[in-house]
């Protein structure tokens, strides 16, 4: 693709591995400069930007957790220091804990809810004032198609990134009139190395449930994001991107 980023700033959460890799990969081979975040996978991270510079590009990795607004907003304003600003916020960090809704506990609740919901807002928080200020904005937040359609072990993060999607059309509609777009790519199972292991034991289940007999790859994801995220999105807002394999259908 071409789609023109360079001089445009981005924060990816979640970003030193999985789909959150492939994203801040794309957006930086598109031109522009991307802060990789992270929690725990601090090498990992630092590894990402010294292949995006290695490539030519600009990165850097911002340690994180996106469940203390304190650290976000440490976060936010450097790489607003270092980058000039910030254009585009890509959500992606969340956690999610497969297990039956009756066995769950409330502590399990609140790290789904803080990481998935609670990260997405404290993020699009801290970086409102420069998506406004860029004049061409963008947030774009990643779900599962749980969180549309329903699935069996995954009701609280399916509850909490529900609630991002009212978050994001609620901002589409309060911060259009800057120039800022906010979207939602909603996600099937795409495999990374996180959940290899029990991916590879129900395979032949999983794979049954798509009708392009495949599961997701974390390079079907980064060019919507990347499409979302440059001019060539600019008239789409608000609106709710199922990548899916054809796992849902509505």
């Amino acid at each position: 693709m071409d789609l023109n980023l360079a001089g445009r700033v981005a924060l990816v959460t979640g970003g030193a591995t999985g789909v959150g890799r492939e994203i801040a990969l794309t957006l930086a081979a598109e031109g522009a400069a991307v802060a990789v975040n992270y929690h725990r996978s601090d090498a990992a991270a630092n590894a990402l930007a010294a292949e995006i510079a290695d490539r030519g590009g600009k990165a850097i990795a911002c340690g994180a957790d996106v469940t203390d607004r304190g650290a976000v907003i440490a976060m936010v304003e450097r790489i607003a220091g270092e980058f000039g600003g910030l254009d585009i916020l890509v959500n992606n960090a969340g956690l999610a804990l497969r297990r039956h809704f009756g066995e769950t506990t409330p502590q399990d609740w609140q790290r789904q809810i803080d990481t998935c919901l609670y990260g997405a807002i404290h993020c699009c928080h801290a970086a409102a004032p420069h998506l406004e200020k860029s004049g061409k904005g963008r947030i774009v937040s990643l779900i599962g198609d749980s969180s549309r359609v329903g699935e069996s072990g995954l009701a609280i993060v399916a509850a909490a990134r529900a609630g991002v999607v009212g978050l994001s059309k609620s901002l589409a509609r309060e911060y259009g009139r800057f120039g800022v777009t906010a979207n939602v790519v909603s996600l099937g199972l795409v495999e990374t190395a996180h959940d290899r292991d029990w991916v590879e034991a129900n395979r032949d289940r999983l794979t049954r449930l798509y009708p392009l007999r495949r599961l997701g790859r974390a390079g079907d994801v980064a060019p919507m994001v990347a499409l979302l995220a440059s001019d060539r999105g600019g008239w789409i807002t608000g609106q709710v991107i199922s990548i899916s394999g054809g796992f849902s259908m509505v």
